[in-house]
């Protein structure tokens, strides 16, 4: 699995200590962690919690990413910009139990975390604690085991929804404010993670129209 970082810009100065306490997770699992920033406080490109999610879906939506961690002060913010967009489902986790039961009750492809609120002494551990509960259990198996049934039509039920209640990413992108969507991108390495991993053509001509 390829398991996208992203931070905005409230809490850019923790994308390190992020980063290093998901690889050190997820790596000996065998997957990949791609960081697309913020990786500083001070970096020229700053992102906002919207952005965030307007990166997430695209990475998602093009096959770039099959997974994304990201968050904000509290993790409400990005959590709603996220959910804002077509193929993703994103959860707030705050704590490990979150982390396992949004994996195995509703099957998403995204966690918004509170970066800011309750992040104090043994914050680094809760993080660890969150990402071994997140990828190390399996996804979509249901918790508790007699509602495994129930939970797993529900998810189906709730992706026809979805793919109903959206339209396509590429006409919601070019329909945003263009400076907007153009900072999204404009992480300093977006481009090379970005392109050699997408999948989609379309979307990725889209990006290359809205980056120019």
């Amino acid at each position: 699995m390829k398991i996208a970082l992203i931070n905005e810009n409230s809490q850019a100065a923790k994308n390190a200590l992020i980063e290093a306490t998901l690889r050190k997770v997820v790596e000996p699992m065998g997957h990949e962690v791609v960081n697309y920033g913020m990786y500083a406080a001070d970096d020229a490109a700053q992102l906002t919690y919207v952005q965030n999610g307007i990166l997430a879906a695209v990475l998602l939506n093009s096959g770039a990413a099959d997974y994304v961690i990201t968050g904000c002060g509290t993790g409400e913010g990005a959590m709603l910009a996220l959910n804002s967009f077509p193929g993703v489902i994103c959860g707030h986790v705050e704590d490990p139990v979150d982390a396992y039961t949004f994996a195995h009750v509703n099957d998403g492809n995204a966690v918004a975390l509170p970066f800011a609120k309750g992040f104090g002494w043994g914050g680094e551990l809760n993080l660890e604690y969150i990402f071994e509960k997140l990828f190390g259990f399996g996804h979509g198996q249901g918790y508790p085991k007699e509602r495994v049934v129930p939970e797993q039509r529900n998810k189906k039920i709730l992706d026809g929804v979805r793919a109903i209640a959206f339209r396509d990413l590429s006409d919601i992108l070019k329909d945003l404010d263009r400076d907007l969507v153009k900072g999204a991108f404009a992480g300093e390495h977006f481009a090379e993670n970005f392109f050699p991993a997408c999948k989609d053509e379309k979307l990725a001509a889209t990006v290359k129209e809205l980056m120019a």
